[in-house]
């Protein structure tokens, strides 16, 4: 299938997009206007793009129904403050009904039941619920639209202050299975980044030989995926032959499927000392 965004109606070209460009992380931001009302909204157009200084960038879109700004952008532009909040599991369904588009003015923290933090740099509250917090200040607006149903801007933020639940903290990092994020894909779809679907993985320790290198045997192989053969291929050089490492097999497809079960066990030594028997 191949699409031209100008071909695709806007509404399901959104979809497509927010289906393909996923998961995507969730900020739960909350900010107030001039005269101190508040407002609390979800974006996924949504991440991080530098450490020093700590750079958040969200995009507000304007409403694809009536072409008008949303009441974060306004606030964000009127007062130059913001806070996020990283968004749990725990919070789905307050989060969900934050996401609706209440009058301005309306508190949405009071509409979801979710409980406002004070907030050590800025007067505008953090969700108090969610173990991670962002104090930030507004950097620059880049306006990407202005027709009707465009998709609006993007709002770069500075992050002066973090305020981190403790008990999501293990061995002095933030741990995955203890933040239990929720991360927004497309349609109505959400991600969980639970202990059942996170996982770790570590980048080679030197410049990896390449697939390219591997001999054309297993390069070639009807059983390797393209994981085995990359996960093989992160070796500095291909390991000599272990004279003490025997194991019985009646044919090649046999031979790569041990190789890949010690790959799926994490013992890459006996998976390349199977390869390597004739």
């Amino acid at each position: 299938m191949i699409l031209t965004p100008k071909d695709v109606e806007h509404r399901e070209l959104h979809n497509i997009l927010l289906s393909g460009v996923a998961p995507r992380p969730i900020a739960l931001v909350a900010s107030q206007d001039s005269e101190g009302n508040v407002n609390l909204s979800p974006f996924s157009f949504f991440n991080c793009y530098a450490s020093k200084p700590p750079i958040i960038a969200i995009g507000p879109a304007f409403s694809a129904k009536t072409g008008k700004a949303k009441d974060t952008y306004l606030n964000i532009l009127e007062t130059k403050i913001a806070t996020i909040s990283a968004v749990t599991y725990s919070m789905v369904e307050a989060i969900s009904l934050a996401s609706c588009e209440y009058p301005k003015g309306v508190d949405e923290f009071v509409k979801s039941g979710l409980t406002k933090k004070e907030s050590q740099t800025i007067p505008i509250p953090g969700v108090a619920e969610s173990p991670f917090i962002m104090e930030c200040t507004l950097l620059e607006n880049i306006p990407l639209g202005r027709e009707i149903g465009g998709n609006g801007n993007l709002m770069l933020l500075e992050a002066h202050s973090f305020t981190i639940d403790d008990n999501m903290i293990v061995d002095g990092k933030l741990h995955p299975h203890k933040m239990d994020l929720v991360a927004r894909m497309g349609y109505n779809w959400y991600a969980r980044c639970d202990e059942h679907s996170v996982f770790e993985l570590h980048k080679p320790q030197w410049n990896g030989i390449g697939v390219d290198a591997l001999p054309s045997s297993i390069r070639q192989s009807s059983i390797l995926t393209g994981n085995n053969l990359a996960k093989l291929a992160g070796v500095k050089e291909i390991p000599e032959k272990d004279s003490n490492f025997s194991i019985l097999f009646s044919s090649i497809e046999e031979q790569h499927l041990l190789a890949q079960q010690f790959l799926a066990n994490g013992d890459l030594h006996s998976a390349w000392q199977t390869l390597l028997l004739s």
